[in-house]
Formats: C-alpha cells, structure tokens, sequence
C-alpha cells in the first residue's frame, strides 16, 4: 500500500513526505511545471489522496498567487474592479487548466439533464457541454469576479488576500465529498485516487485554519473569515447531499464542482460581513 511506503520508507530530506504530498497536490490540481523532488517517486503517477490531500491547503494558496498577483497589478494599474477580478479569474483558469471549471460543467449537465442515475453519469462522461453546463459555468465566472470585483469596492487591494483565503478554504472543503461519499462508478477519477482518511481531513482542515489567521492582520475582519468557512462548509455539505441523492457516489467533477460552489460561497459570506 502507497501509504504504508510512505510510514516505511526514510525521508530524503527533513519534511519530504509533506513537501511530496505538496508537490503530488501541484501537479493534479494545475498545469504548473513541478519538478521530481530528490527521493520521490514516479511524479507522473495517480496522487494517492488517502493522504496527500493534508497539503491542500497550502497547495490551493500557491495556485491562487498568480492570480492575486495579476489582480494586484490590474488594480495599481487603475484598470478597475470588474477588469481586475475578470484578469485574476482568467490567470486562475490558466493556472488549473479549468480542471474545477470542467468538473462544475459536466456536474450541471448531468444532474440537471439525467433522469435516472446511469443516465446522469453518462452525460457527466461526455466532454461535450450542454445547456446546463454553459449556463453553470456563466454564473461561476459571474459570480465570482462580481464578489471580487465588490469586495474591491469595500476593501480595495485587501481583496487579493480574499482571493486566497477562498481558494484555501474552497479545496478543504471540496474534500466532502471524497471523504464522505463512495465513488459513483468503478475506475473513475474518483475511484482511481482513493479516500481521504477523517486523520488526513482533519490535518487539512486544521492547516486551513491556521493559514486563514494569518489573512487576519492583512485587512479581513475576524468575523468574515468565519463566515466564509461557515458558508463553504454549509455549501460543501449540499453539493454532497445532492450528488448522494443524484448519482449515490462521488465522482472527480462532484469534486470539481464542489470546489467551485464553494468558493463562491466562501466569497458571499466574506461579503456579508463587510457592509457596503
């Protein structure tokens, strides 16, 4: 077993295990160039999420830093709300290659098409997108640059530390349904890369947490922090129940559009929290 290899095997330098599982989390979730750290294994191999997810958190706040960046200049350059978040949203789908984008698609399209189960995972299967896929990817994009670009007008350039503090929370909780569902068909993507241990939910969540109070001396108010994990937790949770009811498992695009629904979610209650 992958994981006890791990247990067995000497580290090549001190915190390899977490800096491989850093560097597994890197190259799934983008299109980033990571390079094979020394002692690693085939990096080119299925990440086993067994474990590796306990380094999402950080691994979420680094693919999020080109696009904060991107809005950082965007907003210094005097380009405006609505083009500094629009600018940021499209350096994230680069970064990731979409990968949540897709899953969020093929989830819409198929709950929102099937009328049975089989029939909603194979629609789910098709790399085609329909109707209710590009109707769900216009509100995503729309919904978040529009809470950027708000958040923005209330708290100016503070908005890129949101930015990141969303995209941290957004991967622990998208983590739901991995952890709490079975996979939806054998040999998916959801199958293929194994379950998060509650040990392994449990040290993401507290990472996540902790990177999250650090957020708090750079402009994000104590309880907006609550409320965004409040609200990606509360969101998580329904986009777990509803794939349960739709297809009775987990698949990578219920990940996928975990991800997305809850950094929406994240970014609303931050909103809540500052007044206009």
């Amino acid at each position: 077993m992958a994981e006890d290899a791990q247990d067995v095997a000497e580290p090549a330098f001190p915190g390899a295990r977490a800096a491989y599982d850093l560097a597994a989390c890197l190259r799934f979730y983008s299109r980033l160039p990571v390079p094979r750290l020394p002692g690693e294994g085939d990096p080119h191999g299925l990440p086993d999420f067994r474990t590796v997810p306990r380094m999402l958190p950080l691994a979420g706040l680094i693919l999020a830093l080109p696009s904060a960046a991107m809005f950082l200049l965007a907003h210094a350059l005097g380009l405006g709300p609505f083009l500094a978040a629009t600018l940021a949203m499209t350096i994230g789908a680069l970064v990731t290659g979409a990968l949540h984008e897709d899953g969020l698609a093929d989830v819409a399209d198929g709950f929102g098409g099937g009328t049975t189960r089989e029939r909603r995972l194979d629609i789910m299967r098709d790399s085609r997108i329909g109707a209710y896929g590009g109707v769900a990817l216009m509100l995503s994009l729309a919904l978040r640059i529009g809470a950027l670009a708000t958040l923005t007008d209330r708290i100016g350039a503070y908005s890129a530390v949101a930015l990141l503090l969303a995209a941290t929370i957004s991967r622990v909780a998208a983590l739901a349904p991995l952890v709490f569902l079975d996979p939806a068909r054998i040999g998916g993507a959801g199958a293929s890369v194994g379950r998060p241990s509650l040990r392994t939910l449990g040290f993401a969540t507290g990472l996540g947490t902790a990177l999250s109070l650090v957020a708090l001396p750079f402009g994000l108010p104590v309880g907006g922090v609550a409320l965004m994990i409040g609200f990606a937790a509360l969101a998580a949770w329904g986009v777990t129940n509803l794939a349960r009811r739709q297809i009775g498992g987990q698949t990578g695009d219920v990940v996928g559009a975990c991800q997305q629904v809850t950094e929406i979610a994240a970014l609303l209650g931050l909103l809540v929290a500052i007044p206009a």
